[in-house]
């Protein structure tokens, strides 16, 4: 239950003020929203097996305190990625609002590709290395559907972006949090 609560809350943080949660918002606009979070939760699901996958065998390779410095180093570095931002371009918003094919599955095409590589898979691959593959799996696909889910009825309900300055230190703050933590923890 540890790996999932935790997993849950890291993913999503990571994921407010993300590319994926612009892309939500658009995808909101023009499906119903229900086909939506279907597809953004298939590719989740999906992304973050793998990722838990790499983070396990990763784990399994390294010492304990290795894996939690290189972890809150990665978790400080989310928190520079966050403060610069995640933008959609025209190109991407203009694929998720003309799209006419079944909705979950260009929904879900489009996120799983969007999530390769993304910080929330590398956050994803980095908890899986401290904690049980089920439970970070579980939560960090819990969490990111739960903030894009949000993102789906702020899109749908305002038409507007969240504040999008505040969303992004706020997610910079409990990344750089989290790492400080893993860091201080591992050392002492």
């Amino acid at each position: 239950m540890e790996a999932f609560w935790i997993s849950l809350v890291v993913i999503f943080v990571a994921e407010l003020g993300d590319k994926s949660q612009l892309m939500a918002m658009t995808f909101a606009t023009r499906f119903k929203p229900w086909p939506v979070l279907a597809g953004i939760t298939l590719a989740t699901a999906l992304v973050h097996l793998a990722s838990v996958a790499l983070g396990g065998f990763a784990g399994d390779l390294l010492p304990t305190t290795t894996i939690a410095v290189i972890a809150g180093i990665a978790f400080l570095g989310f928190a520079l990625w966050t403060l610069r931002g995640d933008e959609l371009t025209d190109e991407e918003s203009q694929k998720a609002t003309r799209t006419t094919r079944s909705a979950i599955i260009a929904v879900g095409v489009a996120f799983f590709l969007a999530e390769l590589g993304d910080k929330t898979m590398l956050a994803t691959i980095t908890l899986a290395t401290q904690h049980g593959w089920l439970g970070t799996w579980i939560g960090s696909t819990v969490g990111m559907v739960a903030a894009d889910a949000l993102a789906i009825m702020v899109g749908r309900m305002l038409g507007k972006h969240l504040p999008e300055k505040i969303i992004r230190y706020g997610a910079a703050a409990a990344f750089a949090i989290f790492g400080v933590v893993l860091i201080v923890d591992a050392l002492v």
